[in-house]
């Protein structure tokens, strides 16, 4: 064996090394049943931590603070809450290592995410599943947290929570929502709610039925950007038999044909039994030679699968928004733009 064919040799090996390393770290299908966190109650200590980008301002850090002791609890920050590393909030195994250290807290309740942002899917190899696994709490967050209920779902089966992250508007509808969810752990109805408006017929909030029909399942979903990255990885849960509910902000409807596109090719639109599309804020077309519209790229995706589908939910970048578990058995009405739960998504006794 000559010099040249020596080398490739070793390389190839250390990438299989390499990739079966990885493969026994994160797996796609793990062998796991469904986990839920331990309720909440008031007074119990919950944990701030920040998987993504940095807040610019650290008053930004004691607002989340105080609203997080307005709504009954103690709190305890991550150790490197205030780290920094370019945008980010301190390096990966700091970001990572807060996560870890707070699901191993045996006095933490609860993990609330401060912000999104852009980041949390580079954590996502240096967490320690087993240890979230066999200690099941609350994590809530929204945007780019969505790497992190992705892949603990994938990883775990725990149910998470999409909703508000702490620097979040904490308005009346979303206290509302806190409450509902985790002090009186309600089997929630997901009912858009009519805003005040001097109009004769509503606008705000408005749902628009895809697809007729009810369909029961497992939901999951969250930021569409954030979750079409995780394509390829271990990160991502299977999509058979779940309901999916997307959202997203900023992005341009080519965009969003594209991630679809994505998820089309992949196969995981064609398992899914109910689809619905949260608010897409400020999802502009750009110059050019003209768009599709938002109304044909559902059309063209969503509709052939000839399942349950709406849009309009109050999911995602918006003031209110309704506080979803990633993971919970849901059953969604698309002619009347509303789910349900159908089970108890926290721990008995």
């Amino acid at each position: 064996m000559d010099k040249r064919q020596f080398i490739k040799t070793c390389a190839m090996t250390a990438a299989l090394l390499s990739l079966s390393n990885h493969s026994n770290s994160a797996t796609s299908s793990p062998n796991t049943k469904r986990r839920l966190p331990v309720a909440l109650n008031k007074g119990d200590t919950v944990g701030l931590v920040c998987p993504s980008k940095a807040v610019d301002e650290k008053a930004e850090i004691q607002v989340a603070q105080e609203a997080l002791q307005a709504l009954g609890f103690k709190v305890k920050l991550g150790k490197h809450l205030t780290a920094r590393r370019g945008h980010l909030a301190g390096t990966d195994i700091e970001r990572a290592s807060d996560i870890n250290n707070m699901f191993a807290d045996k006095d933490i309740k609860a993990i609330i995410c401060l912000s999104g942002g852009s980041g949390a899917a580079r954590i996502l190899p240096l967490l320690n599943y087993p240890l979230i696994r066999d200690n099941p709490k609350v994590l809530l967050g929204f945007s780019d947290i969505t790497a992190l209920h992705n892949a603990i779902q994938a990883q775990t089966s725990l149910v998470t929570f999409h909703g508000p992250n702490a620097t979040a508007s904490w308005n009346t509808f979303n206290v509302d929502q806190f409450q509902r969810v985790f002090f009186e752990r309600e089997l929630m109805n997901y009912q858009n709610v009519r805003l005040a408006e001097d109009d004769l017929v509503q606008r705000q909030n408005r749902i628009i039925t895809i697809s007729s029909g009810k369909a029961r399942g497992e939901l999951i979903g969250g930021n569409l950007t954030v979750l079409t990255a995780l394509a390829g990885s271990p990160y991502l849960p299977d999509f058979s038999g779940k309901i999916l509910s997307l959202e997203d902000v900023e992005e341009a409807p080519y965009r969003i044909d594209r991630m679809l596109s994505t998820l089309k090719l992949m196969g995981a639109l064609d398992k899914i039994a109910g689809f619905m599309f949260g608010a897409c804020v400020d999802c502009r077309p750009i110059g050019g030679y003209g768009w599709l519209t938002m109304e044909e790229i559902f059309n063209d995706h969503i509709k052939p699968l000839n399942i349950p589908a709406y849009r309009g939910a109050m999911i995602g970048h918006i003031r209110q928004q309704f506080i979803v578990p990633i993971g919970g058995k849901i059953e969604m009405d698309a002619d009347a733009g509303s789910f349900r739960l159908l089970e108890p998504v926290f721990q008995s006794g």
